[in-house]
């Protein structure tokens, strides 16, 4: 059931995705930056509630929050840059959230970083609670008997947690310094789920670039400046408040759940916390569906490292060989490999990657590909990601182009672009999904760096890179992507016929035929 929400998720975060390359550029696009954002607003969160701390007293609460917002020299707005960092977490968290579902990356290989992230989120709402609670105003205390009817709830308590709250006698100390405890602990209990989160990527990005993360750092503390917090009158058992202000940000089910008893709340969100960290179980592909995990022939592997090093997720080590050959071979852990194939565009000899999808088998696949009439006429070559231009792929023909798609801009090898210019092609232009947004996460960057900067597996340099040019588009992009063809075949034509002749000029193209083979 849940399998069906993800194409209807993808086209909207896609269509959202576009909007945003239009106003920001995908290098700055705050969406594509969803989960470094998090981390950022994380450290935002430690140094300015470091900064409240030092103010904060157990024994007045309200009094001393109240101190730190009439201040208006520097306790309002780092107060306010507090409580707006706390909501644009949420607002990140869930867009975070939302991208690695829609794009199928919460299962498999990836179910760890999902289930340690579904905590996080648990741990973030929490951190939020504590830290409203410590204000003591009327929403403050508000969640505090929310908490209280839910504890109620638990059968091994000896008496109502709820009898603390009702003016009986005042709140005990011992409540604030216990909530000041959890406040100040959650975030480092955060941070070791963090270090979970991140323990099977390779290279993580943990920060977004510095102009987007000084902008979403400066436009926070400008809104502290100019929307001044203030303080709510102080929790009150025996008064009724007229009305509670809310931050829906961290308390939206508040409203949903008033007319519910303490069980029911509690039980709903155990079940809410249940369904997020069973995601990866209720989504995985299974038998046929299942992705193939890359294969590695030793015959052909020269013991290189290249495929491990480029590897996002680890999942390719070098081990000691069985046979008489002194290098070191690849080998690939099937439980970490999400078949994204990026070894195979990073293995030179073509040794390695899923099955029917390895370099040898590209190349075959290119040779059945050019004897269709549609496809052997001369005319541009657009290779794209079938995540991203490849969900439009009739608009590149309807703009002149043949299109090829490959399963991910990483996966691509080298050697396809040099059979397309050797076979007449005047260009090649490959349509990748932006960087920050690669579902195999360092697909483009590793094209980019075997085209341009000589990575192993590399584009020879006998190819004239002018007639070879690198695009990002998201699946939403069809007009900027046509555009940009347009532009390049342009260009193209300003070169005229001169390319590559067929047939071997240099080192031979890998050989697939059976003849090879023998």
């Amino acid at each position: 059931m849940l399998r069906l929400l993800e194409r209807p998720a993808l086209s909207l975060l896609s269509r959202a995705d576009a909007l945003c390359n239009r106003w920001y550029g995908w290098r700055f696009n705050p969406l594509y930056q969803s989960g470094t954002i998090v981390v950022a607003l994380y450290l935002v969160l430690l140094i300015t509630g470091l900064w409240l701390i030092l103010f904060y007293r157990i024994a007045t609460p309200w009094t001393s929050v109240a101190r730190i917002t009439a201040d208006p020299w520097t306790g309002n707005w780092v107060r306010g840059l507090h409580r707006y960092a706390t909501d644009a977490a949420v607002i990140a968290t869930a867009v975070h959230g939302l991208r690695m579902f829609a794009q199928a990356r919460s299962w498999g290989a990836r179910a760890l970083a999902w289930i340690s992230g579904g905590v996080l989120v648990l741990l973030l709402l929490a951190c939020a609670w504590t830290g409203y609670v410590m204000v003591w105003d009327s929403f403050g205390g508000h969640l505090a008997r929310e908490g209280a009817r839910m504890a109620d709830a638990l059968p091994f308590l000896s008496e109502p947690v709820s009898r603390a709250f009702t003016g009986e006698q005042p709140v005990p100390a011992v409540f604030f310094f216990i909530t000041l405890f959890a406040h100040i602990g959650i975030p480092l209990a955060m941070g070791v789920v963090f270090w979970l989160h991140v323990k099977r990527l390779s290279r993580p990005l943990l920060l977004p670039p510095r102009p987007l993360l000084w902008s979403v750092v400066g436009v926070l503390t400008s809104a502290a400046v100019v929307f001044r917090v203030s303080m709510a009158p102080e929790a009150d058992p025996f008064v009724q408040a007229s009305s509670v202000n809310i931050d829906l940000f961290v308390a939206f089910w508040l409203p949903l759940t008033a007319a519910l008893s303490g069980g029911q709340v509690l039980g709903g969100l155990v079940a809410a916390a249940l369904l997020l960290v069973s995601v990866p179980a209720l989504v995985a592909r299974r038998g046929p569906h299942a992705p193939v995990p890359s294969m590695v022939d030793e015959e052909v592997c020269t013991g290189c490292t290249q495929c491990s090093i480029d590897c996002p997720y680890g999942a390719i080590e070098m081990v000691t060989r069985t046979d008489s050959r002194p290098t070191l071979v690849a080998h690939v852990d099937p439980s970490l490999c999400v078949s994204c194939g990026i070894c195979a565009g990073s293995c030179a000899p073509m040794g390695v990657g899923p099955a029917g999808r390895t370099g040898r088998d590209q190349l075959a696949a290119l040779q059945t590909w050019l004897r269709e009439p549609a496809n052997g006429a001369s005319g541009i070559v657009v290779i794209g990601c079938e995540q991203g231009a490849g969900r439009f792929a009739a608009a590149w023909t309807d703009a002149g182009a043949r299109f090829l798609p490959v399963s991910c801009a990483g996966n691509l090898h080298t050697s396809v672009i040099e059979k397309l210019i050797r076979e007449g092609a005047p260009g090649v232009l490959l349509a990748a999904c932006p960087p920050r947004d690669c579902w195999t996460r360092e697909g483009p960057r590793w094209l980019h760096e075997r085209v341009y900067h000589d990575r192993e597996a590399e584009l020879q340099a006998r190819v004239p890179r002018e007639r070879v040019r690198i695009i990002h588009v998201n699946a939403h992009e069809s007009t900027a992507a046509r555009a940009a063809l347009r532009t390049f075949a342009a260009d193209v034509a300003v070169l005229g016929n001169s390319a590559l002749t067929p047939g071997p000029d240099g080192p031979a193209l890998c050989d697939t035929s059976d003849e090879a083979d023998r």
